[in-house]
């Protein structure tokens, strides 16, 4: 895989879950659509999904540098 394919991975899942974790978006869809059951165990879930993502995008900027720098 690219260095430039890892980092644009990790900078958009992290942005896509960071909408998600910090803002009432998944509690009002999931409430709207009757799916409001589900948000017991939705920090389960996306926390260590964002912990991931945050992850692979430091790891694509340090593979993104190492081949810019040198």
């Amino acid at each position: 895989m690219e260095d430039r394919t890892v980092l644009k991975t990790g900078l958009i899942g992290s942005g896509v879950l960071a909408v998600c974790c910090f803002t009432p978006f998944l509690v009002i869809v999931l409430g709207g659509v009757g799916l409001s059951a589900w948000l017991g165990w939705l920090d389960y879930v996306l926390l260590p999904a964002l912990a991931i993502f945050m992850g692979v995008a430091v790891y694509g900027l340090s593979l993104w540098r190492k081949k810019k720098y040198g």
